[in-house]
């Protein structure tokens, strides 16, 4: 007999649930695939607010393709946590040389809406794969409100994330 479960999420009404990936464009981006591993773990250890779970996940191996999914408490622990050392510094140094990588993440958030973002991906991926492309800039990026617009996102200055290319 098959026991058929669910779960209570009333105690975690402003979950989110995001998917991130990487993925190897080249043999440099191979070794940055393979690099991020040991860093991405040494942060989970450090227990950052807010995240309740982090599992690895793999994508592909031709190219190779891997990631992780992640629940959070709410979206303001995960963007403090992206706001903070070590992802603030990994963020930057990603946006001045992807390092022959692309990167992904999706959000879900339990009150509704749906965040994405892709960068320097060569082939379409996720919600990419179905929905039309659209820039990036301005209010699209800000994940708070690419996901609920209305919104206004905490002091936020995207040259402080994103520089200028």
């Amino acid at each position: 007999m098959h026991l058929r479960e669910t779960v209570d999420l009333s105690s975690y009404p402003d979950l989110v649930v995001i998917y991130l990936g990487m993925r190897a464009n080249s043999l440099r981006g191979l070794g940055t695939v393979l690099s991020f591993g040991p860093r991405i773990q040494q942060a989970v250890d450090a227990k950052p607010d807010g995240l309740l779970l982090h599992e690895s996940l793999f994508f592909g191996l031709f190219p190779l393709h891997v990631g992780m999914r992640q629940y959070w408490r709410n979206l303001a622990a995960l963007e403090k946590w992206t706001r903070e050392s070590p992802h603030l510094q990994w963020w930057k140094t990603f946006h001045k040389d992807q390092a022959g990588t692309s990167f992904w993440h999706e959000a879900y958030f339990l009150r509704g809406g749906i965040d994405s973002v892709y960068v320097a991906t060569q082939a379409p991926t996720g919600l990419q794969r179905f929905a039309p492309r659209i820039p990036a800039h301005g209010s699209m990026s800000s994940a708070r409100l690419r996901a609920q617009p209305g919104q206004s996102p905490e002091s936020l200055r995207s040259d402080e994330f994103y520089p200028q290319l």
